[in-house]
């Protein structure tokens, strides 16, 4: 086990879902205490929380429900159900206030609009085998997803409901971040060991970075400046420039300084500074965390 390295405590909670003991934690990350923790759905992944952060939703890889609650006090205030075998993984609350979630087991994404009032929900066809993971343009006008099972990647036109378009691109593509300018679009392929650098409107290949040994998520810095990737079978981070693509070496603290990476198998979430690399603290992350969310 690593020990914690001393560092600024920073303020602000953390919420991590417990894949395996079906939960939803939240933790102080000025102290590191456990806060709260509620029971949650069955085998909950991925969180997003909301613009003005008093709300996060959770999607619930075990069933096929968005749960809703406060991030004051873990309060469930709704569930959306996305019908059968929705089996919802990747999710994004959008800046304009709306939900998107891929929908794996219908092979579709789903956008919730105004999930804590009329909270409707409008399905849209990938076409694709385990659509896993999804970013959203800035003007919520097209979405991308990662599809393990075809290996694409797949744009989709959230307004005008054209077909999608699909590329193949690597082994097992999962993680997925579009850049806040929207110039990039970044893709983890965890069978190829590789990163890929796409262009958001025509899914051309720009470039490909060999990264650690399967690479899950990708993330995108505030700043824009750089790309990591969480690599499961070597328990390691690849950090890439962005302007270069070039390998320098997972959730960001909102001012770009610290990284937040779920260690699933060991029940914690470890801060490391970017700057140095350096795990500052290891914080809880009971029931087997993996998707975790931030407010300052």
């Amino acid at each position: 086990a690593r020990a914690p390295i001393s560092g600024q405590p920073v303020e602000g909670a953390l919420f991590v879902a417990g894949k395996f003991g079906n939960t939803l934690t939240k933790v102080e990350l000025a102290s590191g205490e456990t806060v709260a923790r509620v029971a949650s759905c069955a085998n909950p992944h991925e969180l997003a929380t909301s613009p003005d952060e008093s709300h996060l939703a959770l999607a619930c890889y075990g069933g096929r429900t968005v749960d809703i609650f406060r991030t004051s006090d873990l309060g469930k205030v709704a569930s959306v159900n996305l019908g059968e075998g929705a089996r919802p993984h990747g999710i994004v609350w959008h800046a304009n206030g709306d939900i998107y979630a891929t929908a794996e087991g219908r092979r579709s994404i789903f956008w919730i609009r105004d999930p804590l009032g009329a909270a409707e929900a409008f399905e849209y066809g990938s076409g694709q085998d385990g659509t896993h993971m999804l970013a959203v343009a800035p003007d919520g006008r097209h979405a991308w997803t990662t599809n393990l099972g075809s290996r694409t990647v797949s744009l989709i036109d959230l307004k005008t409901r054209r077909a999608p378009r699909s590329v193949e691109v690597g082994e097992e593509p999962e993680g997925i971040a579009l850049a806040d300018d929207g110039e990039m679009l970044w893709v983890s392929a965890r069978g190829s060991n590789a990163a890929f650098m796409l262009d958001p409107e025509t899914l051309a290949i720009r470039q490909r970075i060999d990264t650690g040994a399967f690479p899950l998520r990708i993330v995108v810095r505030p700043q824009g400046d750089y790309a990591v990737t969480s690599d499961l079978a070597d328990g390691g981070l690849s950090v890439i420039d962005t302007a270069t693509g070039e390998l320098v070496t997972i959730l960001f603290s909102p001012d770009g300084e610290r990284i937040y990476v779920a260690e699933t198998t060991t029940n914690t979430i470890a801060e490391v500074d970017f700057a140095s690399g350096r795990v500052l603290r290891l914080r809880p992350g009971a029931g087997g965390g993996d998707g975790i969310a931030i407010i300052e």
